[in-house]
């Protein structure tokens, strides 16, 4: 009985932290692409 409900919020945590750390990617994607596309001002290569 108990061994049974250990499982279920484990899996939700499981895939809770799938999800945080597949929006920390994507958010930190966005950033690198802001700051390159900052430094391509910078440098005049871009309109």
């Amino acid at each position: 009985m108990g061994a049974g409900d250990d499982r279920k919020p484990g899996g939700w945590r499981r895939f809770g932290w799938l999800v945080l750390i597949w929006c920390l990617s994507v958010a930190a994607l966005g950033v690198a692409a802001s700051l390159m596309r900052l430094l391509m001002r910078a440098a005049g290569l871009a309109g």
